[in-house]
């Protein structure tokens, strides 16, 4: 019985050395799947960064950082906004939205704007979103609410609010059209000619001369959504972006 045991001992302890080595491999390749998933679903943790120098040195203008970034410790000197040639340089950081509380805008009427990204992509690792905001109120505040439409520099649109919380019109990270200008790749400038539009009960959204996206108001205002479409207007840029922005303008129709 002993040389029957003494001869077991080996390949129980290969038995051993296999099974671990499996569990391993197995653990292995379950958190590499789940990297390999976290990238592919889009959820792209690039954080924000410091912008130095921040801050905001437009006369009349302020603004707020997103919630969440502010959380993370983040404050509106950890982004930038200066004049530049007659326009608006802007400079992230975290998400922010810019605005002067003497632009208001009430029942039918349209704001526009020129957003230019000089070197697409040349601060963050994939695509930000940079436009108008529209239906500011309580803003500067937790309560804060307003819509807004934003283009990509890969040929994508958001459109997009806050009630406080989030809410979205056309997807979470938007959609694609022909009418949104692609920059020619990573660090070549990119051009969007963005306008939103308030007419009797539709929103619309407008990038390059071409509509993209219209909205009843009831999916606009309402409890969770913007309180009204009048109120402040202003500019948007998502986190770890750099743009100017020109002929911030309202029109009545």
């Amino acid at each position: 019985m002993r040389r029957i045991y003494a001869s077991l001992l080996p390949v129980a302890a290969l038995f051993t050395i296999a099974c671990t080595g499996s569990s391993q491999n197995s653990t292995t390749a379950s958190s590499t799947a789940q990297s390999a998933t976290s990238t592919s679903s889009g959820m792209n943790m690039e954080s924000s960064r410091q912008v130095e120098g921040g801050g905001i040195s437009v006369t009349g203008w302020t603004g707020q950082i997103d919630a969440r970034e502010a959380k993370r410790g983040s404050t509106l000197s950890s982004a930038k906004l200066a004049s530049e040639g007659g326009g608006l340089h802007v400079t992230t950081g975290p998400a922010v939205a810019y605005w002067n509380p003497s632009n208001t805008a009430t029942g039918d009427y349209t704001v526009k704007a020129t957003f230019n990204e000089p070197k697409y992509m040349n601060v963050n690792d994939h695509p930000h979103p940079y436009g108008i905001f529209i239906g500011g109120n309580d803003m500067g505040t937790d309560k804060q609410s307003y819509l807004y439409c934003a283009a990509y520099g890969n040929g994508n649109f958001i459109v997009r609010g806050f009630g406080p919380d989030a809410f979205a019109l056309n997807g979470g990270r938007g959609e694609s059209n022909a009418a949104v200008h692609k920059a020619a790749g990573v660090g070549s400038p990119v051009t969007q000619d963005i306008a939103v539009s308030v007419k009797g009960d539709k929103v619309s959204c407008s990038i390059n001369g071409a509509v993209v996206g219209t909205y009843n108001k009831s999916a606009v205002v309402g409890p969770g959504k913007l309180k009204s479409t009048d109120g402040i207007y202003g500019i948007r840029f998502a986190h770890n972006t750099d743009g100017v922005v020109t002929g911030l303008t309202v029109t009545k129709p």
